[in-house]
């Protein structure tokens, strides 16, 4: 909140001074509980990648490594399940997907919506991208396996039983939960019944998340905005002039 308000007029003021004027308005940050896990663990003759992450959630560039996971919204219709995959390097969450049912093809579409979407804004995945999960059903099923290979990337997994192992998008799906999903969230209309409202305030918390939610680890800046910045040191500032006589 510090990092938000000295963006405007309050450059010189403390994050002392905010936390007590918070404190007399009532307001508070949001605490993250524990949460039931909504992926099933394989068993333990299951084919499973090994963990090339090693808990080593950083990496050199965009598409060099995503984490992806998937958890659980309450409906009035009954549990909606929403899937992301995270790019590491900016943490913004390249896909995602929302269905009733949490099977191999519901985590295959995020798969696929985020290599289109990388395709589509011209950072198309290259052979190679680790594509690390827990040891979930879903993601260690013969078919889900087969289909990352065919992408050319490197499946990894952690552990069965250890969070920690894919503790990246574990804090991903915290953020969701407790700034989407919550009943005091700004995302939140009116009371959840379909999976067609779960999908809407996905969609609204994506847009926020991606572009305007600056993050610590990223200098407080956007994922999006780390993400220019990347690329304005690799290929030098746009032309933004001939950019549009190229086009034109």
């Amino acid at each position: 909140m510090t990092a938000w308000l000295r963006q405007g007029e309050f450059t010189g003021v403390s994050k002392h001074t905010f936390d007590r004027l918070m404190r007399l308005e009532g307001m508070n940050g949001l605490v993250r509980g524990r949460k039931p896990r909504a992926s099933a663990s394989t068993g333990k003759d299951s084919p499973q990648a090994p963990d090339l992450l090693k808990r080593n959630f950083s990496a050199p560039r965009p598409n060099h490594s995503w984490v992806t996971d998937l958890t659980y919204v309450p409906t009035w219709g009954g549990f909606v399940y929403v899937a992301f995959a995270i790019d590491l390097y900016s943490r913004a969450i390249v896909g995602w997907h929302a269905s009733t049912v949490k099977d191999t093809p519901f985590v295959e579409v995020c798969l696929n919506m985020a290599l289109w979407r990388r395709d589509h804004a011209g950072h198309a995945v290259r052979p190679g991208l680790i594509h690390h999960s827990d040891a979930g059903s879903q993601y260690t099923s013969i078919k889900f396996t087969e289909t990352v290979a065919l992408e050319g990337l490197v499946a990894s997994s952690g552990t069965i039983g250890d969070a920690y192992d894919n503790a990246a998008a574990e804090t991903v799906m915290g953020l969701y939960k407790n700034e989407a999903v919550a009943k005091t969230s700004p995302f939140v209309a009116g009371p959840l019944k379909t999976l067609a409202d779960v999908e809407k305030l996905t969609f609204d918390w994506l847009d926020w998340y991606n572009n305007r939610r600056l993050h610590s680890a990223l200098g407080n800046m956007p994922p999006e905005e780390y993400e220019r910045n990347y690329d304005a040191e690799t290929n030098g500032p746009i032309n933004i002039e001939a950019a549009n006589k190229t086009a034109a």
